[in-house]
């Protein structure tokens, strides 16, 4: 096509940036912003929560090994604009292919100042290294922001452990594939208790609000069952009890 005085007109393809969401009812702190990719697509050391929303058939599966339903997966069985979103942040990952190319997508599509704390996941998880380097080079290039993360891919944690710097945070969540890896290595973590008693019972702190997940001096902790569990599963059975004793375990709701 030509322009009116003659020129070619040349035709860019528009940037595309991805998309971080403000933090939920769990995280109240407004400076907090959170990444999130497909629940189970891209977690390679899920197991005991592995769940995911299967787009092709419209309901969650559930992993042979799973013990509690991803809280992730039920958030996007629930809400399509949010399954577009990590829908659209994989795609773009993806197609950036290379460490380089993923980290400056991440650095020109992170949101403003303002949001000093960076939550990477609250669906999905590191994929594969090219991928987990990019967010480690992303905090060393951001050394005044926070960058946190729950991970069941403790064999890229090991393989870089000497390469994080302080403001990248990792707390191994326990349940999945590699948790001997964390064991071994003597990395703090997270476990999913289904009341508790069962964390007072081994010494853990309750995380309600990440706070704990964002201090790297805090020791291994637990977390609290929540999302929609499978109806007669020991889960939800569990959610049944707190309910009953007045427990609260939701953050669906500020």
């Amino acid at each position: 096509m030509l322009h009116p005085d003659g020129l070619q007109t040349v035709y860019l393809p528009l940037q595309e940036f991805l998309r971080f969401s403000p933090g939920n009812a769990k995280l109240q702190d407004r400076g907090i912003a959170i990444f999130s990719l497909p629940a189970g697509y891209t977690c390679p050391g899920a197991s005991e929560c592995h769940s995911m929303f299967d787009r092709s058939i419209g309901k969650i599966v559930d992993g042979a090994a799973m013990r509690f339903r991803c809280y992730a997966a039920s958030l996007e069985a629930r809400y399509p604009a949010l399954r577009n979103m990590v829908d659209n942040n994989q795609r773009l990952l993806r197609e950036a292919g290379t460490e380089a190319k993923m980290r400056e997508l991440i650095r020109i599509s992170l949101p403003a100042a303002y949001f000093d704390k960076i939550r990477i996941h609250q669906d999905g998880d590191f994929f594969n290294m090219d991928y987990f380097k990019a967010w480690i080079n992303t905090a060393k290039a951001n050394p005044d922001r926070l960058f946190y993360a729950y991970t069941k891919s403790i064999h890229l944690w090991i393989r870089m452990r000497d390469e994080l710097p302080p403001n990248f945070v990792l707390t191994a969540s326990k349940g999945g594939l590699f948790d001997a890896l964390a064991d071994k290595h003597g990395l703090r973590s997270a476990t999913v208790v289904f009341h508790p008693d069962e964390a007072e019972a081994n010494g853990w702190k309750i995380d309600h609000d990440d706070s704990l997940a964002m201090d790297p001096e805090e020791p291994s902790y637990a977390l609290l069952l929540h999302s929609t569990q499978p109806a007669g599963s020991a889960a939800a059975i569990a959610q049944k009890r707190m309910r009953d004793e007045g427990i609260v375990y939701s953050y669906s709701k500020k």
